[in-house]
């Protein structure tokens, strides 16, 4: 049973906007020209985001490019900060505190302890002329840890789960496939053991064989360890095999959401029932 006790992380309001805003846009019910204001132009990337991810569960936000989806990974993980609304994490002090509002030191240890992160661009999660092994370890180093032997044994363990072969634990990312820098990423993302992951499109511009692979791994992982994830797409496919909930979103805002069988059996806006079309 779902309930107010087992949330991981909750999201209220949150709204990033590039410009002034006017009296117009301020308006509940202004219409916008997709995301943007006609009087004064400011751009909403993500508007009035809200919602809930529960332990052991796996969220999808689906939408296509520019819907605001990268934006609001992009605030959870503290790459970008808000415009508005607030943002709670159990792992930190059981959702009392906003965490938006904490200082870059705060913040910086719920990063290291208790969120995991891979970017669609593997460029962005790892150094790519670190070998992967010092990938592992400088997270590790980052939520405490000091012991060579055991951030090695670590860095072994995850290397292994992700299927990177432990011969090429010493060579740089950057001498890797798409697919296998992925695998590292999610290596290095599952290090410090964290409550909540985050994926971001970590299957676009893979083949699709090298997809599934992905995709399995992460589908492997959930059933493991039981972590939390939100998982971040424009494929409705992906997020159809992976997610207990799905939110869909278009031009900045959340349009539909609900279990992911239930928006896959009957979508209720136009452009959900596309995404759904598309994939039968």
């Amino acid at each position: 049973m779902k309930t107010a006790d087992n949330l991981a992380i909750s999201v209220s309001n949150v709204s990033k906007f590039y410009g002034d805003r006017c009296s117009y846009c301020t308006d509940p019910e202004a219409r916008l020209n997709r995301n943007m204001c006609p009087e004064c132009h400011t751009v909403f990337a993500c508007s009035d985001i809200s919602f809930d991810l529960h332990n052991g569960e796996i969220l999808g936000i689906v939408g296509e490019s520019g819907s605001g989806k990268s934006t609001l990974m992009k605030m959870l993980y503290f790459d970008q900060v808000p415009s508005e609304g607030a943002y709670r994490i159990a792992g930190f002090d059981g959702r009392r505190t906003d965490v938006f509002g904490l200082s870059s030191q705060a913040k910086r240890q719920i990063r290291n302890e208790i969120l995991g992160m891979v970017y669609q661009n593997p460029v962005y999660g790892l150094k790519m002329d670190f070998s992967s092994m010092s990938n592992i370890a400088e997270k590790l180093i980052a939520s405490g840890s000091r012991h060579v032997g055991g951030m090695t044994e670590v860095g072994d363990h995850f290397l292994g789960k992700v299927n990177i072969p432990l011969s090429r634990k010493f060579d740089p990312p950057k001498n890797f496939s798409g697919g296998m820098q992925q695998r590292v990423q999610i290596a290095k993302a599952l290090s410090n053991h964290p409550p909540v992951l985050l994926l971001d499109e970590v299957t676009t511009g893979l083949d699709l064989s090298v997809q599934a692979d992905v995709l399995e791994l992460i589908k492997e992982i959930q059933r493991e360890l039981s972590i939390s994830m939100i998982v971040v797409s424009h494929d409705l496919a992906i997020i159809r095999m992976l997610c207990d909930r799905t939110m869909v979103m278009l031009d900045g805002r959340v349009i539909e959401s609900g279990i992911t069988d239930q928006i896959l059996e009957d979508p209720q806006h136009a452009y959900t029932q596309q995404l759904v079309y598309s994939i039968l």
